[in-house]
């Protein structure tokens, strides 16, 4: 009977699979090629930990223009605290690839950490397959986390706090100005835009963070369900 090639998938999952043999120790020119080894690692992460710093500071300084614009006068349009949301979510798309590089060497680092030099600190023998799995990692290459992975967590930690001054900047906006509003429908009717009713852009935007509210609450669980509640399971990825 012919056999079925296997899948790529397949393929990646036998290479990653660690082998449990013992291991020699390393000598002294070794153990300084694996220093040098990790101070690589940590200046990678650094370098794109910055690199997502800057995507949300992108973030934070169009979320201030559009406040400025529309809190500059009583008669200024919300418009443009809309229009910011729909680019806060391009900057997190953009930060949640970068986010991936970034925890493929951060994954790096925390694995030598946790399984060389924790217990070379405290004296005890390290773990037999630590060596493979890292081996295997530089062998195959790829990317720990999926992009929608990468984008909850992106969102749990920094955008879901700059969405929820978005959302309460324009509900804040539409019922203070350009009067106090006296009861809800004079807000709904405030937040029509040219032919679009209120009840409309009012809704869409419920939905809007509806999703993001769902998005969040989801990869929550599967980063739980991958390390544990409190991340005691330390793994690559």
């Amino acid at each position: 009977m012919r056999r079925r090639p296997r899948r790529r998938e397949d393929r990646m999952s036998l290479a990653l699979q660690p082998d449990k043999e013992p291991h020699r120790a390393f000598d002294s020119a070794e153990m300084g090629a694996l220093a040098h080894l990790y101070r690589g690692e940590v200046y990678r992460s650094t370098i794109w930990r910055t690199r997502l710093d800057n995507t949300t500071n992108w973030s934070i300084v169009t979320m201030g223009i559009a406040l400025s614009s529309s809190f500059s006068s009583p008669e200024a349009s919300p418009l443009p605290l809309i229009l910011v949301g729909l680019l806060v979510a391009v900057f997190l798309t953009f930060e949640a690839r970068r986010y991936r590089y970034f925890n493929v060497w951060r994954a790096r680092a925390r694995w030598m950490e946790t399984n060389f030099y924790a217990p070379l600190l405290r004296g005890e023998a390290q773990p037999a397959y630590w060596r493979d799995v890292l081996a295997k990692d530089y062998t195959h290459p790829r990317h720990h986390i999926t992009l929608w992975q990468a984008m909850g967590r992106r969102l749990r930690r920094n955008y879901s706090w700059i969405l929820a001054i978005q959302t309460t900047a324009y509900l804040g906006k539409i019922i203070i100005h350009p009067t106090p509003a006296a009861h809800f429908g004079e807000v709904v009717a405030r937040a029509a835009i040219g032919p679009i009713p209120g009840w409309v852009v009012l809704a869409a935007g419920a939905a809007y963070n509806g999703v993001w509210l769902a998005f969040g609450l989801w990869s929550l669980s599967h980063d739980r369900a991958k390390h544990g509640d409190a991340g005691k399971k330390v793994a690559m990825g």
